[in-house]
């Protein structure tokens, strides 16, 4: 079985509190996006346990990798006592704010769930996928959705309309409990703007941005240098970075926009056009 793990944006993104257990309540509105990782998924009956092969060495083996645990999860709650065989190419990069890990372990759901017709509900994988990620069950439901709690609660949204997106990150990588640690304590840079942004009928906010830009102030001036070109509707750091998305104004020519950023801020920049996706599969 072959299938598709999309990346996602968080259009907005509201720390409400930090919560007993360590982690911290949020809102937060998701979109999955037309960049995928593509994973093989192979039943083999004369083996017990997960293989995993991923093309990209730096992706973490064994427990440590979130589709891995999504597997074996799995493969004890629904009682399958075959091997399962799984082969991930690499799309979405790490450390990016894009829920790569997360969609990939997600998508091993789904994916293990049709695959050995145990008909699950949603509701299930979703219950298994949040005691090994926050943003899992999101991904879980193929849809545009608010997620609360610390990421748990889905709800998924009616979101037709396609957003044109410039996706651009630097070679570094933020960590997530990195930032959210520093979420409380941290500080507006003076002239960066933090304010929701109104475009497309969306509201463009990421609290995130205040403890990360004090770091690493490059997204900082990312983000300036994205709103003040004509072509970009609102600019956002999705998730915790390091990736900056843009979303683009009608007709615009999304590879001059690219090249334009990289030739005036950092030629390594990774750039990705691609859309908001909003309809998920029945079922």
């Amino acid at each position: 079985m072959q299938v598709f793990a999309p990346a996602k944006i968080n259009l907005s993104l509201k720390i409400l509190a930090r919560r007993e257990d360590g982690f911290h309540e949020i809102e937060t509105r998701i979109a999955p996006i037309s960049l995928c990782d593509e994973i093989k998924i192979d039943q083999d009956d004369a083996k017990k346990g997960i293989e995993f092969r991923c093309d990209d060495p730096s992706v973490a083996q064994g427990e440590d990798n979130l589709a891995v645990r999504a597997a074996k999860t799995f493969l004890e709650a629904a009682k399958v006592k075959s091997g399962v065989a799984i082969e991930l190419k690499k799309k979405i990069p790490h450390g990016a704010g894009l829920g790569g890990g997360s969609s990939d372990a997600a998508t091993t759901l789904l994916a293990l769930n049709e695959l050995f017709k145990t008909n699950l509900p949603r509701e299930a994988l979703a219950k298994m996928g949040e005691a090994i990620g926050s943003d899992i069950p999101f991904f879980i439901f193929q849809s545009a959705a608010t997620c609360r709690g610390r990421g748990e609660l889905v709800t998924p949204l009616e979101f037709h309309e396609q957003l044109s997106i410039l996706l651009l990150k630097p070679i570094f990588v933020v960590p997530t409990e990195w930032a959210y640690s520093r979420w409380l304590d941290s500080q507006e840079i003076p002239g960066v703007p933090y304010a929701p942004q109104q475009f497309a009928d969306q509201t463009f906010i990421n609290d995130l941005e205040r403890p990360v830009f004090e770091k690493f102030v490059f997204l900082a001036q990312l983000k300036m240098w994205l709103l003040r070109q004509p072509e970009v509707g609102a600019a956002l750091m999705s998730g915790s970075g390091s990736t900056m998305f843009a979303v683009l104004r009608s007709n615009t020519d999304v590879d001059l926009v690219a090249e334009r950023a990289k030739s005036e801020l950092d030629p390594e920049l990774w750039t990705c056009a691609c859309a908001t996706r909003s309809v998920r599969r029945a079922g």
